[in-house]
């Protein structure tokens, strides 16, 4: 099994940090207090970005894609430290990239997790980035703004299949 985190962050959602099936990418590392106090670390196996995934083609069994979801914060603020900060000229090419590159190095069959939350840019407008649908999705958090959805790469044959049977309607 071979797992790709590709925007891992400071590994919050995962029971078991070092899970060694997992490759911790993000496209930067941090050591640093935020202003509560807390000490936050961000330490990636690799530093890449999720536009570029520095990996073959259908690597990976499965893809966690949990990129920033934040428009309208300081560069230094402490939710910039943790979660990121989206480029307000440039988020939905990046975002449909970073989708683009996901489902590239993950291996037919595979699956793709991808975590939103809708405090700056509703989940509807990602959606629309997407290659393909979410086969399911579930709303989180004290306001349900963050979205937890499953896609699943089709295997060439699927595909092909279904082009067919579109083709003959």
């Amino acid at each position: 099994m071979k797992i790709l985190d590709a925007c891992c962050g400071g590994r919050m959602f995962w029971f078991d940090k070092q899970n060694p099936f997992v490759t911790y990418m993000d496209n930067r590392e941090l050591d640093d207090t935020l202003c509560d106090g807390r000490h936050f670390t961000i330490m990636p196996d690799i530093i890449a970005d999720f536009r570029n995934i520095p990996f073959d083609d259908k690597t990976f069994n499965l893809v966690v894609f949990d990129p920033p979801h934040l428009l309208k914060i300081g560069e230094n603020s402490w939710m910039a430290k943790k979660y990121g900060k989206l480029n307000p000229d440039t988020w939905k090419e990046d975002i449909k990239i970073g989708f683009s590159e996901c489902f590239r190095v993950l291996k037919d069959e595979g699956f793709l997790v991808f975590k939103w939350n809708e405090t700056d840019i509703k989940t509807s407008e990602i959606l629309k980035l997407a290659p393909v649908k979410p086969l399911i999705g579930h709303k989180s958090g004290k306001y349900n703004k963050t979205h937890w959805l499953l896609f699943v790469k089709q295997g060439e044959a699927e595909a092909i299949a279904e082009q067919w049977a579109g083709e003959q309607e």
